[in-house]
């Protein structure tokens, strides 16, 4: 028996040892991939050997590359990364060989085809796995496992009670395929009290049940997903601020059980239902908000399609009144739409009327094309004419979100493109206005996707630098609706950042002032 007391004394000591190894890095060859133009370290670049083993670069940008029978050798990595470039060698391979002693560093430069620069993942496991095998450090507090969160679903998010409060939809753990569906949570530290510079990350501490995982932030009794959109603080009636949703409990993406508003509870830190709303109604809140102040009154705006063509007065009665909400419409007052049979608001004079209307169906860009197609709507009576400035091409929005901007000083828009040619719903773009409702005409695009899906692409002002000159936004990564043949690895189903200058001359076309004389602002 004296060997197995023997083993047990040295199993632990190998096993410290080999983590030891391990942390210190000198086991790993580190691969650092970074932007030519900043020299930061560029997250999700694909480096692939010619026996097709694929390794990805965390959020510092860096693999550690450790694999038994290529270590200490010449070793060719093709290089590629949505939304950036290596270029070709002699017979148009993109990549390089490097020699892949331990303990030694390689650095890449890769060109930056984005005109937004990718930052880092926010959510799931592993943001920092190759940076803490190679011995360094993470900037974040939780770099490899935070709430055992693998994978979180589209960002709502807002500032209360001086704290970031996100919230997210499905969440995946590692226990199981299924992880839960009624939205968990997170708070963080604004940057300017005691939270990380955007640039360099967000510590989240997320909301756990007893095991530790990020539990449920809206559970209902009932069955179904619950998702909730439309986050956003407002004062109660008895004059607390509240933070509220719009809630939606669903059997299917395409099947809705019930919708309605929900409250915060500070004391549980759940969302409890305050509201059942009905079912068929002309206007609803929906996705992101936007609080803005015009003519003297306060309103909330929501954009169920990118653009802001909802809003209601951002008082408590009035919010939960859908009856209240208008529509930048051009359907007649009081109308529903229906496809084929809209009534149109037109003048004595034949002219279309594109105009606030209270309890009026609002339109997306599909709806209004469904008009012109049926010889309803002249296309140049169509309002949402957004285009490509480089194509001319028309951009259909899916989700995005449209802020005041200081530094610009004029709406801007961060959207989703819906049937991309690179990306069906991966391709996002930028555009201005002098009015939250537009009209808004020229976009620029600034981040691509080969063949994935970042969608519901969200801008948080609150995250803003030098005066609104630097912005920041983010979305969800994922293979769902791609034409990807994988879901990449730690990636897949979570939520990454990017950074924006304002400044860039690439945005310029899209900045050009549109011919309106309307002009709006806080």
């Amino acid at each position: 028996m004296a060997w197995r007391r023997l083993l047990a004394a040295l199993v632990p000591w190998a096993c410290g040892a080999l983590v030891a190894v391990a942390a210190g890095g000198e086991a790993y060859f580190a691969i650092e991939v970074v932007d030519e133009q900043t020299r930061r370290g560029v997250p999700l670049i694909e480096l692939r050997t010619t026996n097709n083993i694929r390794y990805y670069t965390d959020s510092a940008g860096v693999v550690a590359f450790h694999e038994p029978g290529l270590m200490d050798r010449e070793v060719f990595f093709f290089v590629s990364g949505h939304g950036y470039e290596f270029p070709k060698d002699g017979f148009g391979y993109r990549g390089r060989r490097l020699r892949t002693t331990p303990g030694k560093t390689a650095r890449i430069k890769v060109r930056r085809i984005n005109v937004a620069e990718r930052l880092y993942r926010i959510t799931g496991q592993g943001i920092y796995r190759d940076t803490v095998l190679l011995g360094r450090r993470a900037p974040i507090a939780q770099g490899l496992l935070n709430g055992r969160v693998l994978g979180q679903d589209s960002t709502q998010a807002a500032v209360y009670r001086g704290k970031i409060y996100w919230f997210w939809g499905d969440t995946a753990w590692e226990s199981y395929p299924l992880g839960h569906f009624a939205m968990s949570g997170a708070t963080s530290l604004l940057p300017d009290a005691g939270g990380l510079d955007p640039n360099v990350g967000i510590n989240l501490t997320y909301f756990v049940d007893k095991n530790g995982f990020s539990r449920k932030m809206a559970p209902l009794p009932e069955p179904g997903m619950v998702w909730i959109d439309a986050l956003t603080t407002l004062k109660d009636p008895n004059g607390r601020q509240r933070l509220i949703g719009h809630y939606g409990r669903l059997k299917s993406l395409s099947e809705r059980l019930e919708h309605g508003m929900m409250v915060y509870n500070d004391r549980t830190e759940t969302f409890e239902r305050y509201k059942v709303l009905p079912d068929k109604v002309n206007l609803e809140p929906a996705y992101q908000v936007l609080r803005t102040t015009v003519a003297g009154k306060e309103y909330l705006y929501f954009m169920p399609s990118g653009y802001p063509l909802i809003r209601v007065r951002a008082d408590w009665k009035s919010v939960m009144d859908l009856t209240r909400y208008e529509a930048y419409t051009p359907l007649a007052p009081g109308s529903a739409y229906k496809k084929g049979a809209s009534k149109l608001d037109r003048d004595a004079a034949g002219k279309l009327r594109w105009a606030w209307k209270a309890d009026t169906a609002a339109l997306d860009a599909g709806r209004q094309q469904e008009l012109i197609r049926a010889g309803a709507m002249k296309p140049d009576e169509a309002y949402l004419r957004l285009r490509d400035v480089e194509t001319g091409k028309p951009v259909a929005l899916h989700r995005g979100s449209v802020r005041w901007n200081a530094f610009r000083k004029r709406w801007i828009m961060i959207a989703g493109q819906f049937g991309g040619a690179s990306s069906f719903l991966g391709e996002v773009y930028y555009a201005e206005a002098d009015a939250p409702e537009g009209p808004y005409l020229r976009a620029k695009k600034i981040v691509t996707h080969n063949k994935y899906t970042f969608y519901n692409p969200v801008h948080h002002e609150f995250l803003d630098q030098r005066g609104g000159r630097i912005i920041y936004f983010e979305g969800t990564y994922a293979q769902t609706f791609s034409a990807a043949k994988f879901p990449t690895p730690r990636y897949d189903y979570n939520q990454i950042l990017y950074r924006l200058d304002l400044a860039d001359r690439r945005l310029a076309a899209a900045q050009s002032r549109t011919p309106t004389t309307k002009r709006s602002g806080p």
